[in-house]
């Protein structure tokens, strides 16, 4: 006999458990709408948290580009003690020596002091100024990035909160026809009894039964790993408790998709995160390309100098002030072509990334055609298969009622349960895929 519920329960599931109040947990109780994981996520899921980090890093690297257009001072002191105070030679001649002689003399005093402040302001710099220019768009472009992070987390949740959904209508089921055939084996039980039924009959509907119990087992098992596979994705303590509130049907899966079918390319994240890219890539070129030209700069210091055969600095006496401002232009002449050679590699770069966002927008145009064909299919399909489920449950209740009524063979009322396990277990397949073809179709859309 083929084994009822296996097809939907995948392993991220654990949202009946909770419900039901079987597991038993020392953390927080969390109550949440799809929206609500989906924000949680956002806040806790360590790749979107180091997403926010790179913003932040980005932020402090264009603090670094502004601080290279603003005054630059420093302040400095010194003190030097000369110990033995430099000698110096004059030529014997100029005192009446004979020439090539020399008379060595020391200079200078042995205690020199120094305080001064220097100023550097950049002018004017190619470089500097563009790199200015780029600072939003580099933040954008990490911004961009931290949405694309969260958008593929955000689609995982969705087809996970849906499975844990639909998870705990599947054991309701399996719960429903475990009573089912509890019945049945009760009745037969009776009959055999009666001696209406054989001993075969009663058995038949054990088997039946206890792999309905061991399915149910396994379900629940398959539901414990994928609660704790869901709690990671969301970056919850797995010792917290989810419960999850949204209900899921077939009306909510068909909800919208006739209505707007159109798309744009902008409307995709990763589109949007390759053009900021596309941006900078324009930006590294005009960079380098204003290499070639000169630099200005504007340079100024004051200082004070005293001198002294005594350590006496603080107690008096002259210091000496010297002060200049001055303009220092930088004229790029022969670098051995680095500046060429980075603007081709820069280039290059460009034209790598434009041949992938056409690329990507033959995948978008791939994408949405197929998840609107499967998104057809699956909405058809799971039209069929809850007709098909309907009429199983009629033709068990007609078959239960025939055997009750004792003209209908308990041969006829096992296959009209197995058909009806098995209409329920092909209709809740078909509910999930419907929706995961609806997940595709509004990420493929950029609608998520």
């Amino acid at each position: 006999m083929k084994q009822p519920g296996r097809k939907i329960m995948a392993p991220l599931i654990m949202a009946w458990l909770i419900a039901s109040g079987s597991v038993m947990a020392q953390g927080n109780r969390h109550e949440f709408s799809l929206q609500q994981a989906v924000e949680y996520a956002s806040r806790n899921n360590v790749q979107v948290k180091n997403a926010l980090l790179n913003i932040q890093s980005q932020q402090q690297t264009n603090r670094e580009i502004t601080a290279s257009a603003l005054p630059n001072i420093t302040g400095s002191v010194g003190m030097t003690d000369y110990i033995k105070i430099p000698t110096s030679l004059i030529p014997g001649e100029v005192f009446g020596q004979p020439a090539g002689t020399y008379i060595p003399v020391q200079f200078g005093t042995k205690y020199n002091s120094t305080a001064s402040i220097q100023l550097q302001q950049l002018l004017f710099d190619g470089q500097v100024f563009i790199a200015l220019q780029a600072r939003n768009t580099s933040i954008e472009f990490q911004t961009k990035n931290k949405e694309v992070t969260e958008e593929a987390i955000k689609t995982n949740i969705y087809k996970i909160y849906y499975q844990l959904v639909l998870s705990k209508t599947q054991i309701d089921l399996l719960d429903a026809n475990i009573s089912r055939l509890q019945k049945l084996q009760h009745d037969a039980a009776e009959l055999y009894k009666n001696g209406f039924a054989e001993k075969l009959d009663i058995d038949k509907v054990s088997v039946q039964l206890v792999n309905l119990q061991t399915e149910k087992t396994k379900a629940l098992n398959s539901i414990s790993v994928g609660y704790l596979g869901l709690k990671t994705l969301m970056g919850m303590p797995v010792k917290d408790t989810l419960v999850l509130t949204d209900k899921l049907s077939d009306e909510q899966v068909k909800e919208d998709f006739s209505k707007d079918t159109s798309y744009l390319y902008s409307d995709r994240k990763d589109f949007q995160y390759l053009s900021l890219a596309k941006k900078l890539n324009e930006f590294n070129i005009k960079r380098y390309q204003l290499s070639y030209i000169p630099s200005l700069s504007l340079t100024g210091a004051y200082s004070k100098n005293a001198q002294r055969n005594k350590f006496d600095f603080f107690s008096g006496g002259s210091w000496f002030t010297t002060s200049y401002i001055g303009l220092n232009l930088s004229v790029p002449i022969f670098d051995g072509f680095a500046r060429s050679a980075r603007i081709s590699r820069s280039r290059i770069e460009l034209k790598e990334t434009v041949n992938q966002i056409d690329n990507l927008k033959l995948s978008i145009d791939g994408e949405v055609e197929q998840a609107k064909i499967n998104f057809r299919s699956a909405l058809a399909t799971m039209d069929f298969q809850k007709q098909n489920m309907q009429l199983a449950e009629t033709v068990y209740n007609q078959t239960k009622k025939k055997f009750e009524a004792g003209t209908g063979s308990n041969t006829e009322i096992t296959a009209a349960q197995t058909d009806l396990i098995t209409a329920q277990t092909n209709y809740m397949s078909a509910l999930y895929s419907a929706v995961i073809a609806k997940v595709d179709y509004l990420k493929a859309t950029g609608k998520l």
